[in-house]
């Protein structure tokens, strides 16, 4: 009597959605051989889809067939046993040649001498049912991208919400995942500390563990948490609530592409390194500590360079330095001043609003132009996708950074009041920074005024202010500290007139502390 094999199979995917439970196929097949008496050898059940070849219980089951341990397959319908043409034709093949006699289903058998246009015919329906609804879905989730919902697991610091079918913010852990952003902003977190620090706080992997540094890099360049986010190599605005503002992101963007890949602690930290270029061959400066003693030098990567610049002592660099950092300081009558013109400003600033307001309004207008433009090129055929996807990266960029500012503006004010006022306060601490002997803090400051124009050469330290900080050391060697004349005196063709600042704030020959000026 010949033997059979039961094969009951049903996956989570959307394909078998209305399809029987493995319990229920059990059940109804087990009930079919009775009445059909066949006798059934093993029974074979797979939780998988069918839509790729190389399950394993399905392969198991076909190699007992062709060892001879069964000659036929009880199964509930065809496409049970098949929804790709590799499978497929697989049995076709061996119902052929008779490996395979007979193959019952709930509602017809196929034996070895039928006609196999009728189970080919089946077989190709389920695969084609396969590509329709992978089709489809893969159409319903791009049109959920273009609405503003993500198609997918939501990131650390927010919730699936499954009910809505939407993405919400998780209560306990989007506070410190901003707050891991705010850290690794000021530059001097490595990622493995930003790790330790959500780990801290609760904020772990499935786990329970830290955090990979490569998972928290995603965190940190992932435009979800400011409101955009990526799919299928495009970016799209979001409907969610971002975490963080356009602005703290991309202050992240920059201290990552500055760090690259920043050294692991050691047990005597070497501050300043990452901090200077050697002024002779453009290479770094690294430090390495002998004797009890640290020293800098240049890492002299440049083989064909030949560089013979020579060591220096930390003491004698932070000293030079510090000197440094002084002659930047800011008065404190100096800064009291120019807060009280912020203050002025700040009141006269809804004078201008509208003007700063109707101006993103046309810049906003202009990206919306570029970006409908860029899709019509797009379309014609007139760049490739990779172009296309680059530009549009691009342009979304600067779209929500200019929103930002809309949105600073409509809510009153100007907004470069707080970055002024941020500077000034920074610029005022220098003096007191360049005393003390905390060497992050002297770092952070240094950057702040140098950015990358630091350089080392014959022990000494060369300077290359940024603009505000050039400017701010020139009125010091010009006025004393006792003249506030030249913050009173209005400046010459400064725009909008209606500002204070923008007016009067000149240190010298066409400088001012305006909203240019702080944004450049």
């Amino acid at each position: 009597m010949s033997q059979y094999f039961l094969y009951a199979r049903k996956s989570t995917d959307v394909e078998d959605r209305q399809v029987l439970s493995i319990e229920g196929q059990l059940a109804e097949l087990r009930a079919l051989a009775k009445r059909e008496g066949l006798e059934i050898a093993a029974e074979y059940i797979e939780k998988r889809t069918a839509k790729m070849p190389g399950r394993p219980v399905f392969n198991e089951m076909l190699s007992r067939i062709q060892q001879g341990e069964a000659q036929g397959i009880i199964c509930w319908k065809l496409d049970r046993l098949a929804r790709n043409p590799v499978d497929g034709g697989q049995i076709s093949w061996l119902l052929q040649q008779g490996t395979i006699r007979h193959i019952q289903t709930h509602d017809r058998s196929h034996v070895s001498n039928d006609n196999v246009l009728m189970m080919s015919v089946e077989f190709g329906m389920a695969n084609q049912f396969i590509r329709d609804l992978s089709a489809n879905t893969t159409r319903g989730l791009h049109h959920k991208a273009r609405l503003g919902y993500f198609p997918g697991t939501a990131p650390i610091g927010y919730l699936n919400d499954v009910r809505a079918k939407t993405i919400v913010v998780d209560r306990k852990k989007s506070k410190h995942v901003r707050a891991a952003f705010e850290l690794y902003a000021k530059g001097n977190s490595r990622l493995e500390d930003i790790s330790k620090f959500l780990y801290d706080n609760g904020v772990r992997s499935w786990g329970g563990l830290a955090l990979h540094k490569d998972r928290v890099r995603f965190i940190l360049t992932n435009p979800f948490y400011y409101g955009q986010f990526r799919y299928g190599n495009e970016i799209y605005e979001g409907k969610h609530t971002p975490l963080i503002t356009k602005e703290l992101f991309d202050k992240v963007q920059r201290v990552i592409e500055r760090r690259g890949h920043p050294q692991k602690p050691e047990k005597q930290p070497k501050v300043f390194c990452g901090l200077l270029r050697c002024g002779e061959c453009g290479c770094m400066i690294t430090a390495e500590i002998q004797k009890g003693h640290t020293y800098y030098r240049c890492t002299k990567k440049k083989l064909a360079a030949r560089c013979s610049q020579p060591y220096v002592r930390e003491e004698t660099l932070t000293a030079d330095l510090s000197e440094i950092l002084a002659g930047y300081a800011m008065p404190t009558n100096w800064a009291q001043g120019l807060l009280a013109l912020a203050a002025e400003d700040e009141r006269d600033a809804s004078r201008s609003t509208a003007v700063v307001v109707s101006g993103l309004q046309d810049k906003l207008a202009d990206i919306r132009s570029k970006l409908d433009r860029l899709t019509t090129v797009f379309i014609d055929q007139d760049i490739d996708r990779d172009t296309y996807l680059a530009r549009k990266r691009e342009l979304m960029s600067e779209r929500k950074s200019v929103e930002e500012v809309q949105a600073k503006s409509e809510r009153g004010g100007s907004p470069w009041l707080e970055p002024m006022r941020e500077w000034i306060k920074d610029a005022s601490m220098l003096d007191e920074i360049a005393k003390n002997g905390d060497l992050p803090s002297k770092k952070s400051s240094l950057q702040k005024i140098f950015g990358s124009n630091l350089t080392l050469r014959n022990k000494k330290p060369v300077e290359l202010p940024v603009k505000q900080y050039a400017s701010l050391r020139e009125a010091r060697a010009n006025f004393p500290e006792t003249d506030l004349s030249f913050i009173l005196a209005p400046g010459a063709g400064l725009e909008p007139a209606t500002n204070a600042l923008h007016q009067s704030s000149s240190f010298l020959k066409g400088w001012t502390i305006s909203s240019s000026f702080l944004l450049s």
